[in-house]
């Protein structure tokens, strides 16, 4: 019971921590600390309106978290998601160009697939550099994820581009029967989930999956041991290469899935929209729920609300909109502080 209160409040200290320090910041700006907390708090949850935008960008940091949580639980610091998430869109986005595709759920589940695939061989390259070559997989993944954003751009803006699509270069647009929809079946502002689309239910339903795998399978405890000690695994008969590898590529294709819902959900092509940072603020998400799947969802409505609040913050009190940045910098340095003082 000590261990789970720890567990609890040691991110809870983490994060009122980096938010006094985020007023005290704001405060050198001019601006009112209070106020400051107040319009964070409305922007985030203050009506259905803001629970709506907050649960949208939830949805993928869910899954981009889950790329930094599965390869911890074996021992290893992924934090490429944001490349696996690139790719991810780019694979949902350019398979209808080279391949017909059924419309409906059908349809959609490929493009998904596509994306999961795209993302775990991306990820499980890292790991799999990290196992038979020795390579760190921190360096790899955040190098790999900058490769991955260059091959992006150089087929969006190359060989994939849009000709109608002028300032700002993108893929075709998918087909409206490939799109995911919204929760409520429509976006009448009467709906209580608005413009909520299916992609929060995937991150949660992953989650959940992925928190029962390793909790209540023998292939979630293998991994464990492996994340605790990969030398006695390999003894007692394990074997630790493979588990970390499927870890690995088990979170890439999370992060891919990210990058589909993106495409298929909010803008319905590839471009460079998708290169929002969703990866780096899963790494945070991870972080603060202790690379735990089950308490990833509500970690990631937290910082989801706070992104969703910049806008409010640039509205009322004239603060730049990335000035929410400051705040996930204040929180992921006070967590790994609380980590490090825990021992």
């Amino acid at each position: 019971m000590r261990s789970t209160l720890a567990n609890i409040l040691l991110p809870v200290a983490a994060i009122a921590a980096a938010l006094l320090l985020f007023g005290l910041f704001m405060s050198f700006s001019g601006a009112d600390p209070v106020q400051v907390w107040l319009l964070l708090f409305k922007g985030a949850f203050g009506d259905w309106f803001s629970w709506q935008n907050t649960l949208q960008r939830a949805a993928p940091l869910m899954l981009t978290a889950l790329c930094v949580a599965i390869p911890a639980r074996a021992g290893l610091t992924v934090i490429g998601g944001e490349g696996a998430l690139v790719l991810g869109g780019l694979a949902c986005a350019a398979l209808p160009a080279a391949l017909p595709l059924p419309g409906g759920m059908l349809g959609t589940g490929v493009l998904l697939l596509a994306a999961a695939a795209a993302g775990a061989a991306w990820i499980a390259l890292a790991g799999w550099l990290r196992q038979w070559r020795g390579v760190n997989e921190t360096i790899s993944s955040l190098l790999l994820g900058y490769i991955a954003i260059a091959l992006f751009k150089h087929i969006v803006e190359g060989p994939l581009r849009d000709p109608a699509s002028l300032n700002k270069p993108s893929t075709r647009p998918l087909e409206e029967s490939l799109r995911i929809g919204p929760i409520m079946g429509s976006s009448s502002a009467d709906a209580w989930l608005g413009d909520v689309h299916w992609g929060l239910v995937i991150g949660l339903l992953l989650c959940l999956a992925v928190g029962a795998w390793l909790s209540f399978t023998a292939q979630g405890f293998a991994l464990r041991v492996v994340g605790g000690n990969a030398r006695t695994a390999r003894l007692v008969g394990l074997p630790a290469h493979g588990l970390i590898v499927a870890a690995c590529a088990i979170g890439g294709a999370s992060a891919g899935l990210a990058g589909a819902i993106e495409v298929l959900a909010v803008h319905t092509s590839a471009n460079a929209s998708l290169i929002a940072g969703l990866g780096y603020t899963g790494i945070l998400v991870s972080f603060v729920a202790r690379h735990n799947p089950w308490a990833i969802p509500p970690v990631a409505l937290l910082f989801g609300g706070f992104a969703a609040a910049g806008s409010l913050l640039q509205r009322r009190m004239g603060l730049p909109d990335a000035s929410v940045l400051v705040l996930q910098g204040f929180a992921f340095v006070f967590i790994l502080a609380a980590e490090a003082l825990r021992g």
